[in-house]
């Protein structure tokens, strides 16, 4: 217990010969009360966005080729909502060839 009085006093000690005085100690440590706190608030919404990462099945807009199959059956007027890839290739496909 006398130990780790003793390095606590040594840690003051050290604090208050680096900043000077016993007046920018406080603003001190409410810097970096608040710094941990964004810390922590961060680390927090990158969990939260890796969970929801991991979690949810990712929407798979374009095919190998690079293609973004949703984009172009918008622009054709196809709707694209619960579709996958393939039933939009075969509906744009079908488009094309009525417009023929």
């Amino acid at each position: 217990m006398l130990d780790s009085a003793i390095e606590w006093l040594i840690v003051i000690v050290a604090i208050l010969v680096l900043f000077g005085s016993a007046k920018k100690v406080p603003e001190l440590a409410k810097n970096i009360g608040r710094a941990t706190g964004e810390f922590k608030r961060g680390q927090m919404e990158v969990e939260e966005e890796i969970r929801k990462a991991m979690y949810s099945k990712p929407a798979q807009t374009t095919s190998a080729s690079g293609v973004d199959y949703i984009a172009v059956a918008k622009t054709m007027g196809i709707d694209t909502d619960g579709k996958s890839i393939d039933e939009l290739k075969s509906e744009i496909q079908e488009k094309l060839q009525h417009a023929q």
